[in-house]
């Protein structure tokens, strides 16, 4: 088990109850892969610094986990084909 940041971007156009549930799912993804949930911070709106899929913003969350380098690989692969994951970023503490 390692120690990782997870940062995300939820596109802008998911409503917030959406959000939410999309925060939910994974930090309960998580969870029941035998890894932990260290702290979630949610950084709101912000605008990026060049065009994502012709978006202009998004929803940036941050997360602390701990979890196995096999199930890091997975949970990328599950945020790939998520709708409303803009882009993600695991890094490694």
């Amino acid at each position: 088990m390692n120690n990782y940041e997870l940062l995300y971007i939820i596109a802008a156009d998911v409503a917030e109850d959406k959000r939410e549930e999309l925060i939910k799912k994974f930090s309960s993804y998580v969870e029941t892969k035998g890894g932990t949930v260290n702290g979630i911070d949610k950084w709101g709106m912000r605008k990026f610094a060049y065009p994502i899929d012709f978006k202009r913003e998004g929803f940036y969350v941050l997360m602390n986990i701990t979890l196995s380098p096999t199930e890091v690989d997975a949970m990328g692969k599950l945020m790939n084909i998520t709708e409303g994951i803009v882009r993600q970023m695991f890094v490694r503490k």
